[in-house]
């Protein structure tokens, strides 16, 4: 064999290696959901708890205006909702379960706002970033409709997911930072009360 030859086969060895390994990578990509479903420190606890889920960031999106900071979005002029991005192994858990999980941690019929949060930032959404994520939430929706234990209209939009802004430091994880002071919010904003009040046995606390 002369050294051409070797190198040739070298070469061709090593592109199929490096394309093999491409391949696995992109395959293996962590993959990610955004949803609103009221104040995002609440969000965050409620989707880290879920085995699968390696990261939930707190964050804007939907407004119009640029870098939008957490004075500007509370004071409910932007536009922007509170939300989180969600980033799972969908080799542990699937986006179908995440969505149909994201219905038990909310109450879906409330238009304006979530329990103690009033206004546009604290409105409920889905928000997908491709076809194949619209079809899913489209489909947990319809279940939901079908199934729910109560009568009113689910009033949570499905929407398409625009630039994400990352939240200030101090929000990221504020469920572990600040543990007394969570647990106060939540207990006194009424979220889990009226969860169980919703949706009764289903929202056990393996939900919230």
């Amino acid at each position: 064999m002369t050294n051409n030859t070797l190198l040739k086969r070298t070469l061709g060895l090593a592109t199929i290696v490096s394309a093999s390994l491409f391949t696995h990578a992109t395959l293996a990509a962590p993959q990610t959901l955004i949803v609103a479903g009221g104040c995002f420190w609440c969000v965050e606890s409620d989707f880290e708890a879920v085995d699968g889920v390696t990261s939930a960031v707190s964050g804007y999106i939907g407004g119009h205006v640029k870098n939008p900071t957490y004075r500007q979005v509370a004071a409910k002029g932007t536009g922007h909702f509170e939300a989180v991005e969600i980033t799972f192994d969908d080799e542990i858990v699937s986006l179908k379960t995440l969505a149909d999980y994201f219905w038990k941690t909310i109450d879906p019929t409330d238009a304006y706002g979530q329990f103690c949060d009033k206004g546009a930032p604290y409105k409920t959404a889905m928000f997908y970033q491709n076809e194949e994520q619209k079809a899913v939430f489209d489909a947990s929706l319809k279940n939901v409709e079908e199934t729910k234990p109560f009568t009113d209209a689910i009033v949570t939009e499905i929407l398409p997911a625009s630039e994400f802004y990352i939240a200030e430091e101090y929000h990221q994880s504020y469920y572990t930072k600040n543990p007394a002071r969570y647990g106060f919010y939540r207990l006194s904003c009424g979220r889990d009360s009226r969860i169980e009040s919703l949706w009764g046995e289903v929202a056990s606390k393996d939900h919230h």
